[in-house]
């Protein structure tokens, strides 16, 4: 019984000193509890990253849409684009569209 109790006066020593005491429990309150945790900031950080990333996405898609405005502020651009999307003709002119067999979509690759 009584090197159980010295056990425990070993292990009891350091919560005995204040200091080390309230710097634990301060340790604690501001890892878990307060309205500022680390969790809360990790999660923060990782948001603040995530939406740095679709910051960067959609600047490239506007730098690609600008390019496209470009490409799209001539008559020539505009006949070029409705030609090729939208298959459009002019009077008296037939379109032949030739697809290739590695160009045509399979339903297994949908």
């Amino acid at each position: 019984m009584v090197n159980f109790l010295n056990k425990n006066k070993r292990f009891l020593k350091p919560f005995k000193n204040v200091v080390f005491v309230i710097s634990l429990v301060f340790a604690i309150w501001m890892l878990f509890f307060d309205s500022n945790s680390w969790f809360i900031h990790n999660e923060l950080n990782n948001d603040i990253k995530a939406l740095e990333n679709e910051r960067e996405y959609y600047k490239n898609e506007i730098k690609k849409d600008k390019k496209e405005i470009k490409k799209l502020s001539n008559d020539k651009g505009v006949e070029k684009y409705g030609r090729e999307k939208y298959h459009m003709k002019k009077e008296n002119e037939e379109i032949y569209i030739i697809e290739y067999e590695d160009s045509l979509k399979d339903n297994k690759n949908e």
